[in-house]
């Protein structure tokens, strides 16, 4: 289907720039182009601004934000949708240290789904190749327990339970503070 022509061309400009501009109420441009000596009809501008809508985004879209990109990285590709998965891609493209990033937190996801602690050597020695600073302050950080990591990454225990306890039982501390004693605070540990 063509594109609906809006005449005279200015004001087509003119619907045009207020459309990058970020109005697409159609509405509200049409009350606009009317007073500029627009003498269509409000459906004739409906229907121009849907194709605008329906069409592919032009080279000069705004870049996707940096939750979005922080997302995409973050999420399982498979459960990305394709307008992700191409914004992703565009930016992988763009940027290296991105693509490198990315790259990196997949393999460590994989290595952490999949119980491959005996890969950790191989990521750490990877990550150190690449310029990306915070990645080189995270695996210094695993070096400092790398047994303890290459073994929550490969063993199926988990202290999660303990933790939770733990997590408790400081919550009923902080509830306590400044109130009672020690008799009280342990009869509400047991308690609960």
């Amino acid at each position: 289907m063509a594109e609906p022509a809006l005449r005279p061309r200015r004001l087509q400009a003119d619907l045009d720039d207020r459309w990058s501009e970020g109005c697409t109420n159609a509405w509200k441009l049409w009350e606009e182009i009317v007073p500029l000596g627009y003498k269509g009809s409000y459906q004739r501008v409906r229907a121009y601004l849907h194709d605008r809508r329906t069409s592919p985004r032009p080279a000069n879209a705004r870049p996707p934000s940096p939750r979005t990109v922080a997302g995409g990285i973050l999420r399982r590709p498979e459960t990305l949708t394709e307008t992700e998965q191409l914004q992703l891609k565009a930016v992988r493209t763009h940027c290296s240290e991105l693509d490198a990033l990315t790259r990196h937190v997949r393999s460590f996801a994989t290595m952490l789904t999949e119980r491959q602690g005996e890969r950790l050597p191989d990521w750490l020695d990877a990550v150190r190749q690449d310029d990306l600073p915070s990645l080189h302050t995270r695996a210094a950080g695993i070096d400092r327990d790398r047994d303890a990591v290459i073994a929550g990454l490969s063993l199926p225990w988990s202290s999660g339970v303990v933790e939770g306890h733990v997590n408790r039982i400081k919550m009923l501390k902080r509830q306590m503070f400044g109130r009672a004693g020690f008799a009280l605070l342990r009869k509400r540990v047991l308690m609960s």
